[in-house]
């Protein structure tokens, strides 16, 4: 085993993964992923070594790389420098207190295939902006994913 590393099995019986724990584990120096082939790996092995058990769903397949390569994924863009901007992690989807989607984002041109961006966006208006963004996140979480919004 190596000092000072977290040893991560990926499995669909292991605790759901979300965006505070790969908060948390960007945070850690050194990660181990171990990932088992169809039925997993030898229990033992995981009472001798494995420090944690990740699940990135309710579903299984066919080995755990794929799911440790989400993992990494979500967590490496948490590291300061990866997105250019460390801000960006901060203002998106699951951040904050995790209860709410991101607005949606519009880029150029104004107007495609007859649709427009939204007038406030256009704006100038910082305020009315953040208001607009505000209330998109809350009606796009009530429609896609109502149960982050229940209490509990």
């Amino acid at each position: 085993r190596t000092e000072g590393a977290k040893v991560i099995l990926m499995t669909p019986q292991g605790k759901p993964f979300r965006q505070a724990r790969a908060v948390e584990l960007s945070k850690e120096s050194h990660l181990i992923f171990l990932c088992g082939h169809y039925e997993g790996v030898d229990h033992r092995v995981v009472e001798a070594l494995v420090d944690e058990e990740l699940s990135i769903g309710d579903y299984v397949l066919t080995n755990g790389t794929i799911a440790a390569a989400v993992v990494v994924d979500a967590v490496v863009r948490l590291l300061p420098g990866v997105l250019g901007d460390d801000q960006s992690a901060e203002v998106e989807s699951f951040s904050g207190d995790g209860k709410r989607l991101e607005a949606p984002h519009y880029t150029r041109p104004a107007e495609y295939a007859g649709m427009t961006v939204p007038e406030v966006l256009l704006s100038g208006n910082h305020g009315a902006i953040a208001k607009w963004r505000e209330s998109q996140a809350l009606e796009r979480t009530r429609r896609n994913r109502p149960d982050l919004l229940e209490e509990g």
